[in-house]
C-alpha cells in the first residue's frame, strides 16, 4: 500500500509545473500535475504554481472550471500553497495589465512597484536581486513555511509587484 502523501499540482497552463513536481518528489511525495477537479479534491495537499500574467491565469482557471474546486479544497482545511503567481491569484485583485479580479480568498490587492520612492530615489523594476528578509511583529514566522529562516537570511527576488493587504 502506498503511504506517500498525495499532492495535486494545479495545471492551469501557466506555471513552473516541472520544478514544483521535482521539489515534491524530492520530499518523497506522490505529486501529480492535474486539471482534474476530483483529483484535486481527493489530494492531501495542493499547490497552485504560476508564471505569467494574472488576468490570463484567472481566465484559464475559469475556462478549466477550477475556481470552485480550488475554493472547496481550501475550505476543507487541507494544506494549500500558492507559489509566485499562484499566491497572487489568492488575493482579491491585481493591477497587472489593467484591473483583474482574483480568487478573493485573501483580502488584499497586487500592486506594481513604483519606479521611485517618496524621497525621489530611482528603484529597479523589476526587482531582480538578493535581499534580506526580516520577521515583523505582526507576522510571526512560527506557523509559516519561513519558520526555519532567521532574521537577515537572504532570498532571491524576481518581481515587479507586491501585496497590499486589505483592511
Amino acid at each position: 500500500m502506498n503511504s506517500k502523501k498525495k499532492v495535486a499540482i494545479i495545471d492551469y497552463q501557466l506555471g513552473n509545473l516541472f520544478s514544483v513536481k521535482q521539489a515534491c518528489l524530492y520530499l518523497d511525495m506522490e505529486a501529480n500535475i492535474t486539471t482534474d477537479k476530483n483529483e484535486l479534491l481527493n489530494a492531501d495537499y495542493a499547490i497552485l504554481p504560476g508564471v505569467g500574467a494574472f488576468g490570463d491565469a484567472m481566465n484559464n482557471l475559469h475556462q478549466l472550471d477550477l475556481v470552485e474546486p480550488i475554493k472547496d479544497f481550501i475550505a476543507s482545511g487541507k494544506p494549500f500553497m500558492g507559489v509566485c503567481l499562484g499566491l497572487q491569484l489568492l488575493f482579491n485583485e491585481s493591477e497587472e495589465f489593467g484591473s483583474n479580479k482574483g480568487l478573493c480568498l485573501i483580502d488584499g490587492a497586487i500592486k506594481k512597484f513604483a519606479p521611485g520612492d517618496t524621497a525621489g530615489h530611482v528603484l529597479k523594476v523589476p526587482q531582480i536581486e538578493w535581499n534580506q528578509v526580516y520577521e515583523t511583529s505582526n507576522n510571526p514566522w512560527q506557523q509559516s513555511p519561513l519558520r526555519n529562516c532567521k532574521n537577515g537570511d537572504y532570498m532571491y527576488f524576481v518581481h515587479s509587484y507586491y501585496v497590499q493587504p486589505g483592511s
